[in-house]
């Protein structure tokens, strides 16, 4: 795992791929305003390059990611509104990226995931977590709000659960996150690399196409009616079907069945 250069860092696998790593192992990857910038710039980057077909999402040293640098909120409380609005909006623009993003978006989460570092968890498309991990929203203790992420947290745990780990403010440990919702796998600690490497492995291995349609309907549906659903849905089973993926695949499965 990257500790050196940039705040954030890709690598890429080759087999389609894109690990992005939040590189401030010291400072527990807290969220400054360089390593946002960076992974804003990042995330665009493997949204335009079509060799990759999915994006992991990981913390260097033992933490995934403390939340926000405290210190850059105290600098910007000497500022004035301006420039705590312009840092909120930039991580929000951050989070509603990963939902447009055309690859799905994979966090691998170890150690802690709180606040921010919680809500840029959330904001993904799937969550791969140790089975030491713990995830919270800690903010209410400091007489903050866990704003950006709560749009997104309602959604994925519904609204009673949300309230309660917003206003409580406590910590939740990989297999209540799991319980919950919030989290899709939980992870023994002897396996959990090459359990990881084999989850992102098949997803990069599904049609490209196929995934992306997928998540761009998905998303697309938030707020829409079941008649307006119904019709999107049909617009993109069209435009599947003549997918080069979506040939290849049907006439494979003509030919097994023929020669059966």
């Amino acid at each position: 795992m990257a500790v050196n250069g940039a705040p954030v860092q890709r690598r890429d696998s080759g087999d389609g791929v894109a690990t992005l790593v939040l590189n401030r192992p010291e400072k527990r990857n807290a969220l400054d305003r360089a390593m946002v910038e960076e992974l804003a710039r990042l995330l665009a980057q493997v949204g335009e390059d079509r060799d990759v077909r999915v994006v992991a999402l990981r913390g260097a040293g033992r933490d995934f990611c403390a939340g926000a640098d405290l210190g850059e909120i105290a600098a910007t409380q000497a500022q004035g509104p301006e420039a705590g609005l312009a840092d909120a909006q930039r991580l929000g623009e951050v989070f509603v990226g990963i939902r447009r993003l055309r690859p799905p978006v994979v966090a691998a989460v170890q150690g802690r995931a709180l606040g921010g570092g919680c809500g840029l968890a959330t904001a993904c498309d799937l969550v791969l977590a140790h089975e030491d991990a713990s995830f919270g929203y800690p903010e209410v203790h400091l007489g903050f709000v866990p704003a950006l992420v709560m749009s997104f947290l309602r959604r994925k745990v519904g609204e009673s659960t949300a309230f309660e780990l917003m206003m409580r403010g406590r910590g939740i440990t990989a297999d209540e996150s799991a319980r919950i919702g919030l989290v899709n796998q939980v992870i023994p600690d002897g396996t959990f690399e090459s359990t990881v490497e084999e989850y992102l492995a098949a997803l990069a291995a599904r049609p490209a196409t196929a995934v992306a349609l997928t998540k761009r309907l998905f998303y697309g549906l938030d707020g829409v009616g079941i008649e307006d659903a119904i019709a999107r849905g049909a617009e993109v089973n069209a435009i599947a079907r003549l997918s080069d993926d979506c040939r290849r695949g049907v006439a494979a499965f003509l030919e097994r069945r023929r020669e059966r």
